[in-house]
């Protein structure tokens, strides 16, 4: 991100900016809002919600008068506001992929039917695509990165989350010439793979989020969601399925993060991982294979080697979202993007036993949850990828909790927008 803000202070200087089309005001959307007004350059031109005064307050709180803000309903109201200089708020999600002036579609809804669409309507429209739906991504990113290539128009991860913060920290070491062994996040909670939206609604009344995003942390599906995206963007993989999830201090990460013959747990270098214990930050280890390097770094107390452990204490999420977007316009890059076929897969899991007729839900919910595993091995056991998995799918038999969802054992929503995107990624790679 060296030198975006001279960058952004020169469009400013000119009278431009960079105008974001951003499709939900939850937590994440509202903060995005907020972060933008604070800079230069860039402006959040239309906030999309199916809440209208969530959209509306996430304005307001980022410190614009209510005058300056224009309620619309179609394309062609929001083109003309917005040539006036309006903000626009819309429950019309096209609008933020659609509208002229908009140059970056951001999707903050973390649904990956929403996130299909949202990202397949800014890519017909060549408009740049910001995911901060990683839901999404690990379902169908493959696909919309080469549709997006196709279009001359940049698909990418956010800046900030999880795996776009690890991305940058593994191209910093990968270029520096570093041997990188495992790259990974934190984690701060304990998995609980039996929560649901009702076990979680008390805490996640008092921290004003949704029961299903709680859910879908608690139960781990965030993390293995993210350590997908990790994978797909880095050939990295899990050691195992769902990965070991062991406890460490940061300094500890290289010897838990070793090999089984080192006093670690790990069966092979390559891998993702997520620990428990050093949350919000993300990591790298790596090592060097000279003496000279392990000499310096031993001086700039590193520490004595032969493992090294690179390590961010912070990730900001949504408020790094928007250098995503402007990176996307001013230099055409990504942030974090798939290198091609999946590497890894995150396959659904029953939560429960459940019975034939009975519908699913989907992710952060009642029936099931997602853990990370190789794309060939879900291929091979013909693995349903969570992202597939709405409450129009249904059971056509009984499975036992803790059983992997099969492509046998569910009639799925064909007529989605993801599962037809997915199907066609399933024939390009």
């Amino acid at each position: 991100m060296l030198g975006v803000n001279y960058k952004l202070a020169e469009l400013e200087e000119k009278g431009k900016n960079i105008n974001l089309g951003i499709v939900g005001a939850g937590q994440m959307g509202m903060g995005m809002v907020s972060q933008v007004m604070l800079m230069k350059g860039i402006r959040p031109a239309v906030v999309s919600d199916i809440d209208l005064d969530r959209a509306f307050n996430a304005y307001i709180n980022a410190g614009i008068k209510s005058d300056d803000i224009a309620k619309v309903s179609t394309i062609a109201e929001a083109n003309e506001k917005m040539e006036q200089g309006k903000y626009i708020v819309t429950d019309n999600s096209e609008i933020a992929s659609k509208a002229n002036l908009v140059d970056v579609a951001i999707d903050a809804t973390g649904v990956p039917e929403v996130g299909a669409k949202i990202a397949l309507d800014a890519i017909d429209n060549k408009k740049h695509i910001v995911m901060l739906n990683v839901e999404t991504d690990v379902c169908i990113g493959p696909l919309l990165k080469k549709l997006a290539d196709n279009a001359g128009v940049v698909y990418t991860g956010s800046a900030g989350d999880e795996p776009g913060a690890v991305k940058e920290l593994y191209d910093f070491a990968d270029a520096a010439g570093f041997d990188v062994k495992v790259i990974g996040k934190g984690k701060n909670n304990k998995v609980d793979l039996d929560c649901n939206p009702d076990t979680v609604l008390e805490e996640a009344t008092r921290r004003g989020v949704s029961p299903h995003m709680l859910a879908s942390f608690k139960d781990g599906t965030k993390t293995m969601v993210e350590l997908t995206c990790m994978s797909n963007a880095t050939g990295f993989v899990p050691d195992i399925r769902g990965a070991h999830g062991a406890e460490a201090k940061v300094n500890e990460l290289t010897s838990v993060l070793s090999l089984k013959e080192e006093g670690g747990v790990l069966n092979k270098y390559g891998v993702v991982e997520y620990i428990k214990g050093v949350a919000p930050g993300v990591f790298v280890i790596i090592s060097s294979k000279l003496d000279t390097v392990k000499a310096e770094m031993k001086y700039l107390s590193m520490g004595d080697g032969p493992n090294y452990v690179l390590y961010r204490p912070y990730h900001l999420a949504s408020l790094e979202t928007p250098l995503s977007a402007v990176k996307a316009v001013l230099d055409h890059q990504s942030t974090i993007v798939p290198m091609g076929a999946p590497v890894s897969e995150v396959i659904t899991i029953a939560k429960k036993d459940l019975k034939a007729g009975q519908n699913l839900d989907g992710i952060g919910g009642y029936t099931v949850y997602g853990t990370i595993e190789l794309a060939k091995t879900a291929k091979k056991i013909n693995a349903v990828p969570l992202g597939l998995i709405n409450k129009k799918t249904v059971l056509k038999k009984n499975v036992k909790k803790g059983e992997v969802i099969t492509y046998e054992m569910v009639d799925l929503d064909e007529s989605s927008l993801i599962f037809q995107l997915r199907k066609l990624q399933d024939r390009f790679f």
